[in-house]
């Protein structure tokens, strides 16, 4: 079969051709873009989810919702090691000269960048490193004390009063949400409580991980009022189904069901994989239908093409003491475990665990969804744990 024309498309936020599954959060998404658009109140979308399930995938398509309608939109990707101010300002700046270039607008706008320039103003005093330049005096007084639970909040109004001048909406969209630390994280949400108090057109979208919810309640304790939390899990076996099944079928290629049962075991529904194994599968064929051989003949390739790339770069940034203890974690399977039983598999104390759960959750390779209980945030994990390291060493 011809390899130009697979229709699968493993990669990074890459969208499948079929967006399966994901019909309820779409329309969550357009009732709320509609809703702050008529300036009604309605909460904030953060979606949360594993490595792996399309959260930067539904993003996109949600900000191809918010164009659609009318909306000017912002799409960023938060950093690990990169504060919230540096990173925000030249989207903002972009934004605001949009709004700018908008026939017939009044001096909002012009407030808006003037109140930008003192947000930078102040970033420049606090940080030192910031080079971001705004030719443009000053709005003193606004933006400008280098407290970013006081200054943002001020900044969003500008930018929402700038917008309802300007009579459109904005949408903010923010990926990897997570890597925000606990006080960027509560001036984003003080910012969209007054927005909401004020009730201006506009609307943050993000996603991250599942440790999301609990950091945004332990930020501000009234984050789930301002925000909902949809998460984002596997696919059913029906809709995997339907992911690999559809796009063939409008090529003309058919999945014999025994074949797609196969990749649903192998793949527990999860999108990313999915994408991975319709890709090798559709190249591997000689000719419709695709096969349970097929199939199996395309896990020898996927195996190795997972453990290079999709883990393998999460796996080399852990120094040995992390890697024993995701390794130690491999051994309980899937699931979240305790900590007290991964300090006994590694024959230590658990209270020695701390330091190392801690850089482990701060990279993003784990989260918890209970008290005392651990989980990967990357699905499969605990196979290539395995793989990579055979042998479990005890101790740290």
């Amino acid at each position: 079969m011809d390899p130009i024309q697979n229709p699968f498309s493993p990669g990074a936020g890459s969208p499948p051709h079929e967006l399966v599954g994901r019909d309820p959060i779409l329309e969550q998404a357009r009732i709320l873009l509609g809703r702050i658009k008529k300036k009604k109140p309605e909460k904030s979308m953060l979606l949360t989810g594993l490595r792996g399930v399309g959260k930067t995938v539904l993003l996109n398509e949600i900000e191809y919702m918010a164009r659609e309608d009318g909306y000017r939109t912002m799409f960023i990707e938060a950093h690990e090691n990169k504060a919230l101010g540096p990173l925000i300002v030249p989207y903002l700046r972009n934004l605001l000269f949009d709004l700018d270039r908008i026939a017939g607008v009044g001096d909002k706008v012009k407030r808006g960048l003037a109140v930008l320039r003192s947000f930078i103003g102040a970033l420049q005093l606090t940080m030192g490193d910031v080079t971001i330049g705004l030719d443009i005096e000053p709005e003193k007084g606004s933006a400008d004390s280098g407290d970013l639970e006081i200054d943002l909040p001020n900044l969003f109004i500008a930018i929402g009063e700038a917008a309802e001048d300007s009579k459109c909406a904005v949408a903010i969209l923010i990926d990897e949400i997570q890597y925000f630390s606990q006080k960027e994280l509560g001036a984003l949400i003080m910012a969209m409580h007054k927005i909401q108090q004020r009730q201006l057109p506009l609307v943050l979208l993000g996603a991250g991980l599942p440790i999301l919810p609990g950091m945004a309640g332990e930020s501000k304790s009234y984050a789930e009022r301002l925000f909902s939390f949809p998460d984002i899990g596997a696919l059913s076996e029906e809709d995997a189904m339907l992911a690999l099944r559809k796009p063939a079928q409008a090529a003309d290629v058919i999945f014999e069901t025994p074949a797609l049962k196969e990749v649903f075991r192998l793949t527990k529904g999860y999108p990313y994989f999915l994408q991975e194994w319709g890709y090798q599968a559709w190249n591997l064929a000689a000719t419709s239908p695709i096969t349970l051989n097929t199939v199996q003949d395309a896990t020898r390739l996927v195996i190795p093409r997972l453990d290079k790339n999709f883990f393998r770069v999460r796996f080399d940034r852990l120094i040995p003491s992390e890697k024993r203890f995701l390794r130690a974690m491999a051994e309980f399977g899937p699931g979240s475990h305790r900590t007290g039983d991964i300090a006994s598999i590694l024959d230590v104390k658990i209270t020695s665990l701390g330091p190392v759960r801690g850089r482990l959750i701060k990279k993003g390779m784990i989260y918890s969804p209970a008290y005392g209980d651990m989980q990967f945030t990357v699905p499969l994990f605990d196979e290539f744990m395995i793989r990579a390291m055979p042998k479990l060493e005890k101790s740290l």
